[in-house]
């Protein structure tokens, strides 16, 4: 098996006066998973589309599991899950699986079997009910999305590209995706998902990319990316009623410009970028000074969120273009 799942040179691609994509490359381990990260309209679906030739790029290579993505038969060791939901709404649910997995050449004694397996697994079949007899159209959004995401893994694809897998998901239904994608990490496929949801990333991945305008601006391991970032980061959070005169001191701190840079308040939790040269220990004893209720107070590396706001907050994404994903 090839050392790279994904290696990508130089895509671009052009929408009359637009440029979604530009002289994109990356390079994906066998075995990793790989966040594709930005904005609404970044172009994240778009690069999706032309890995897996879709559509054709205007410039550059994809290789997909060592060959190109060119290549007859390639796909179908490839597991897709589009950011479109789309299946047969009035169809059974084993009917619509089994359809797919003879897309991919399952057999249908196999593809039974990997059927019921998958149901059970995401609780579609319990003693009470087995949604595998209904239509499509009589499952919830929820159900709905489990079928695709059970479609998209059907045939033991060595690769599996997920394009927003966690939109519109609620709690109970992103655990069960994240369990299946870590599940896959461990029998050694790769997974590659695009989201703008950075906790998901910094959770789940090993390695991310973020694109913004359809530009590659930052790329690397996940453990890489936020120690380049520094060090110089506070993780704080307060007990009731400490919010209100925390805001008071940081807004006071800003303002004098000689500690702090910048502050991500998240209500009871905030992320501190301390300026260069501050000492943390000086801005604790000015919180504590003030009477704030301290329940942590740690110096941290910056968190993906974080680094995703520095990285893309002004150039963010191109005005009207997000349908282009």
């Amino acid at each position: 098996m090839t050392d790279l799942a994904l290696d990508i040179r130089g895509i671009s691609k052009r929408y009359a006066e637009h440029t979604a994509v530009r002289s994109l490359s990356l390079a994906v381990p066998t075995g990793a998973v790989y966040g594709l990260l930005g904005p609404n309209g970044a172009g994240k679906t778009t690069s999706i589309r032309m890995i897996l030739n879709i559509i054709a790029p205007d410039t550059g290579t994809v290789t997909l599991l060592g060959r190109p993505n060119t290549d007859p038969g390639i796909l179908d060791q490839i597991g897709y899950l589009p950011e479109e939901r789309g299946l047969y709404k009035k169809m059974q649910v084993y009917r619509v699986l089994r359809f797919l997995a003879e897309l991919k050449g399952v057999g249908a004694k196999e593809a039974d079997r990997r059927i019921h397996q998958w149901m059970e697994r995401f609780d579609l079949t319990t003693a009470s009910k087995d949604w595998g007899l209904a239509k499509l159209e009589e499952l919830s959004r929820g159900m709905q999305q489990k079928v695709q995401f059970i479609g998209t893994l059907i045939h033991d694809p060595d690769l599996v590209i997920l394009d927003e897998p966690f939109s519109g998901l609620d709690p109970i239904n992103a655990q069960a995706l994240k369990d299946t994608v870590v599940e896959l990490k461990k029998r050694g496929k790769t997974v590659i998902f695009s989201t703008h949801l950075m906790d998901n990333a910094e959770r789940l991945c090993d390695s991310v990319c973020i694109i913004a305008r359809g530009e590659k601006v930052l790329d690397g391991t996940v453990s890489g990316v936020k120690a380049e970032h520094g060090g110089n980061t506070v993780a704080l959070s307060v007990g009731a009623g400490g919010t209100e005169v925390l805001a008071e001191v940081l807004a006071k701190l800003l303002a004098d410009h000689a500690m702090i840079e910048k502050v991500d308040d998240s209500n009871r939790f905030f992320e501190i970028r301390l300026r260069s040269g501050a000492d943390p220990q000086a801005l604790l004893r000015t919180i504590v000074a003030a009477g704030v209720p301290v329940q942590r107070f740690e110096l941290v590396q910056p968190s993906l969120h974080q680094i995703f706001l520095e990285k893309v907050g002004a150039t963010g994404v191109e005005p009207g273009m997000s349908g282009h994903g």
